[in-house]
């Protein structure tokens, strides 16, 4: 991506488009297109089309989308199919209107089945059940790398999906239930000492095993693939199975490629905030995927790999925290 080039960021409020367009600024990158949702609202195809054929983006990262923690996914299915689908429905489609050249579509690691082999590879996609409690969600992300797949076939777009792991960094949603582990139990550690609490509650066994990846270390890897040359990002587009008869999505995993138990998790939150009290496991919560590791080889042979510590980002992640809290 020459440094004159107009980039979509969709997204760009968001953990990934927030660390994305820190990155992008810090290369240099002097022609951002970013829209608030009251500017434009992806969900309305007919908006988003006419933003596209206006501003003629060169490149497109896809990170806006409906998100949220095991309750708000649980509880709210319906909510987050309709409008994942529509966000990414209208992008895609806009996109390949307007004549982009690359685009990077953001997904999750909750794409793959429930009982995946561990660690999980791009292959393993579609070949068992989902984790219920995410499935709403893990359909829509499937159906938007379907789509880049599909106009990749018929329109010879070129178009690539990265399924990141477990996200945690600057910009998180530090809401104590409609979050994400790393930030609830943020808020949770950060709030027990302050009140001066015996106990944090944390919901699970604490047996299940998790990957975590700095947003930052994200957004370099977005910035990195979509700054591929052409022979070697091409390589990543996957096949026609019609032609080949192999399974090769456009698909590429992003992540540390190691992984911690919920119980080391939060030991590791205590220890960020300086919390002393107890850790006590609610069981009657559930645990959701028994384990849930990245298979990053093929991002590894592309050349890139994480930097961040999980010690060193729940730190960053802290101070972000604390930051948001003074600013309420």
């Amino acid at each position: 991506m020459d440094l004159d080039e107009s980039i979509f960021v969709a997204g760009h409020r968001g953990l990934v488009g927030s660390a994305i367009v820190r990155r992008l600024q810090a290369a240099g990158h002097r022609r951002l297109l970013l829209r608030t949702h009251a500017e434009l609202d992806l969900t309305d195809a007919a908006a988003t089309r006419a933003f596209f054929a206006a501003e003629r983006p060169r490149h497109v990262f896809l990170a806006a989308a409906k998100v949220g923690g095991i309750v708000a996914n649980n509880d709210f299915p319906a909510d987050f199919i309709r409008e994942n689908l529509a966000i990414q429905t209208s992008v895609i489609d806009a996109a390949w209107h307007a004549g982009v050249e690359r685009l990077l579509f953001l997904g999750s690691s909750c794409i793959y089945p429930k009982h995946a082999p561990q660690p999980m590879p791009e292959s393993c996609l579609l070949t068992g059940p989902l984790e219920p409690t995410n499935r709403a969600y893990a359909l829509a992300k499937i159906a938007g790398i379907e789509m880049c797949w599909s106009y990749n076939r018929q329109h010879g777009t070129r178009y690539l999906a990265a399924m990141p792991t477990n996200l945690y960094g600057a910009g998180d949603n530090y809401h104590p239930t409609n979050s994400h582990v790393i930030p609830a139990l943020l808020r949770k550690f950060h709030e027990a000492k302050t009140r001066g609490e015996p106990s944090v509650t944390v919901w699970g066994s604490g047996t299940p095993r998790r990957e975590f990846l700095c947003s930052d270390d994200m957004a370099d890897a977005c910035v990195f693939l979509m700054n591929l040359p052409d022979e070697r990002f091409d390589a990543l587009l996957g096949s026609d199975e019609a032609k080949t008869g192999r399974f090769e999505p456009p698909l590429v995993n992003v992540g540390v490629g190691e992984d911690v138990t919920i119980a080391e998790l939060a030991e590791l939150v205590r220890r960020t905030v300086g919390y002393e009290g107890a850790i006590v496991y609610d069981r009657s919560k559930p645990d959701g995927t028994p384990r849930k590791l990245m298979d990053v080889s093929r991002l590894a042979a592309a050349g890139w790999r994480a930097s961040t510590t999980l010690a060193d980002g729940l730190a960053l992640a802290y101070r972000d925290f604390l930051a948001s809290e003074a600013r309420r």
